[in-house]
């Protein structure tokens, strides 16, 4: 087989969100880590590489990682000391983030691609953040004082984007020596959506697209049960009834149903919040002016009684939909909240909750494996459903880690062509799309690995 124009190595790997966009833009994986049983199960599957359990050996001499171009990692972000003396690498040291950076100390790759949440950018992480930013300065890399904010619903179908609103920190380095490593640059990709594309024009059933019923094995499982049908009912028999009466534009603030009090009749505890004050405020104001058709609704569903108090709040972004079936929805701790079925919010870990709204039932498994931009061929094996949505709230949208990482390159080509050609190459010929490359990728790596699997079968019953 060819050599690859260039190597990387993914860390905290999960199911391999980063090698799919780096090895559909021709890069080889020569090592991989996850520590998730499951999740490691998975990259193996798909991907035809190990990921190991460990970055670095238990001692301080053995170093595991191989030379590479580039280190992707989708890293934990941990507290660092706040010791006014530490400073740098010293003051990252305990964390996950330190063996990073004894990676790179030893391996200097050319360039680095690191995600995370968008709040490590945040007033509490900002500590977190001038450490991460100054520590990759010391070792020689050169990286914005500022993050890349981005999210794959900012891209067009045909640039790989995906209706899901999934804003991450991207942090783009690239090795200059220390020299230069402290001249401050600029972001490389803007938090802004790419060649003229409106995120308004994404629509789930095409561009998802919605997975056909009749394929849906768990069929069960994705539907509503029986508490959470009645809660849309309730909550759609809201809407229709407003929209009946006339209502043209339904509340833009949370619906508390614990808060519609006559406006004359509110009293607002001392010391309540300013936030809550105004909701209590706004309710009141929204009761008084409709409160024969909100007493006539709440009657038919006596009085939501039975609701637990999260679902006796309803957050309205739909604008103009006629009722809660032409929307996506959430069941959230602070309500049921109905938005336009355009794109979805981020896939999280602990639970999936996105509803489709004309088809009473949550994302499937394909869908949220199509929300990460992950091809029609990945293949998550007979783990449970659970495991499969707490991988993919767990990833790394494809789409975005390959948009993100070629427009670095391509902005720094000069310097990443010193010291890689192969990659700088690579990136210049690469098609803006990951979908097109990545399957051009497959093509190319089914053949290796069916011979390779023949030749351990072939292998294995010759020693028998």
């Amino acid at each position: 087989m060819k050599s690859a124009p260039f190597t990387f190595v993914d860390l905290f790997a999960g199911v391999g969100g980063f090698h799919a966009a780096l090895g559909a833009l021709g890069g080889e994986c020569v090592y991989a880590v996850e520590k998730d049983a499951e999740a490691a199960s998975v990259y193996q599957r798909n991907w035809d590489i190990e990921a190991h359990g460990d970055i670095v050996d238990d001692t301080e001499t053995q170093m595991r990682v191989p030379r590479h171009d580039v280190l992707a990692a989708g890293f934990p972000c941990q507290p660092f000391s706040k010791s006014g003396f530490q400073r740098g690498m010293d003051e990252a040291r305990g964390t996950l983030f330190w063996n990073i950076l004894r990676i790179l100390e030893a391996r200097r790759p050319t360039v680095v691609l690191l995600e995370n949440v968008r709040n490590i950018y945040g007033p509490r992480h900002k500590h977190e953040w001038e450490v991460i930013v100054r520590s990759l300065r010391e070792l020689g890399y050169q990286v914005s004082s500022r993050p890349i904010v981005f999210s794959p619903h900012l891209l067009p179908p045909e640039r790989g984007g995906r209706p899901q609103v999934r804003e991450r920190v991207f942090i783009m380095a690239t090795y200059v020596g220390t020299r230069r490593s402290h001249i401050d640059v600029e972001p490389s990709v803007t938090h802004l959506p790419v060649d003229g594309w409106s995120p308004s024009e994404w629509d789930l059933e095409d561009h998802l697209p919605v997975q056909p019923d009749p394929e849906l094995d768990n069929r069960l499982r994705l539907n509503l049960g029986p508490a959470e049908t009645t809660w849309v009912e309730a909550w759609n028999d809201f809407v229709i009834t407003l929209r009946s009466a006339g209502v043209g534009k339904l509340p833009g603030f949370p619906v508390w149903v614990d808060a519609f009090v006559h406006e004359g009749d509110l009293v607002v505890p001392p010391g309540t919040a300013g936030w809550k004050a105004g909701f209590l405020r706004k309710n009141a104001a929204f009761y008084t002016e409709h409160q024969e058709l909100l007493e006539a609704w709440l009657s038919r569903w006596d009085y939501l009684r039975d609701f637990p108090a999260s679902r006796r709040k309803f957050e309205w972004q739909a604008q103009d939909a006629e009722s809660l079936y032409d929307t996506v929805m959430h069941l959230r701790p602070s309500g049921l909240r109905a938005k336009q079925a355009t794109y979805v919010p981020a896939l999280v870990a602990i639970t999936q909750t996105s509803i489709l709204g004309d088809r009473l039932r949550r994302i499937s498994p394909r869908e949220a494996a199509r929300l990460q931009g992950l091809p029609e061929w990945f293949d998550f094996g007979d783990q449970p459903d659970a495991a499969t949505y707490k991988q993919m709230g767990n990833g790394v949208n494809v789409g975005a880690a390959y948009h993100v990482f070629r427009e670095h390159v391509i902005k720094t080509l000069d310097t990443v062509r010193h010291r890689a050609p192969g990659l700088a190459a690579a990136v210049e010929q690469s098609d803006i799309s990951p979908d097109v490359a990545v399957e051009r990728y497959w093509d190319k790596r089914r053949e290796v690995i069916v011979r390779r699997r023949r030749s351990k079968v072939t292998t294995g019953r010759a020693a028998g």
